[in-house]
């Protein structure tokens, strides 16, 4: 259970300014405002590395948390602190400044690049985008217009096979820009109520 270090991180962390947690990755994102700049999965802490800091968290023996997404391993871009980081907390701190400068700058970045097609909206790909245009909805525009339940019941209407509930979540996290895993369970139950 990731809880007891999950109230640790967020106190010693408090100060870098609205930091809060939510469930991601099979743990928990440490955000400070929008900016996810650590995570707390299998009982350690994760710092989110930078071009400057990912050689330095290597070289003292940090490994990157990596998940399955779709049977496939995916490297995130944060490392775990050793254990005996937390007899310093002050270097947990300093790094935590230097991973919230990195995740603040990628979202900047990421956010003034908005993108052209549906396929590169969050969740999405090739695939769903062709899906959409057989229905109809040929641009990011017209996702946004139809919305995720209208999209996901035309959808339905289309498949000789039924789809998978985790589409709407999709859906609904492309047309708002986010992950589909941090889905508010009150707006996932309003769509499954409308469905």
């Amino acid at each position: 259970m990731d809880k007891p270090i999950l109230k640790d991180s967020l106190k010693l962390l408090d100060h870098l300014g609205n930091v809060k947690s939510r469930s991601m990755f099979g743990g928990f994102g440490i955000f400070a405002g929008e900016a996810m700049f650590a995570l707390v999965v299998n009982n350690k802490l994760h710092l989110r590395a930078n071009a400057k800091t990912e050689e330095e968290f290597k070289q003292a023996g940090l490994e990157p948390y990596i998940y399955k997404k779709r049977g496939f391993p995916v490297i995130t871009k944060h490392y775990a602190i050793l254990d005996e980081w937390w007899q310093h907390p002050e270097k947990i701190v300093e790094q935590a400044k230097y991973s919230l400068e990195a995740a603040q700058a990628d979202k900047k970045a990421k956010d003034c690049c908005t993108p052209d097609r549906i396929k590169d909206l969050p969740n999405l790909r090739l695939s769903n985008e062709r899906m959409l245009k057989k229905i109809g909805v040929k641009t990011i525009e017209q996702l946004h217009d139809i919305g995720a339940l209208e999209a996901y019941k035309a959808l339905q209407k289309t498949q000789e096979t039924s789809l998978s509930i985790e589409l709407l979540w999709a859906l609904e996290g492309a047309i708002h820009g986010q992950h589909w895993s941090v889905i508010p369970e009150s707006r996932r139950n309003e769509l499954l109520a409308k469905l």
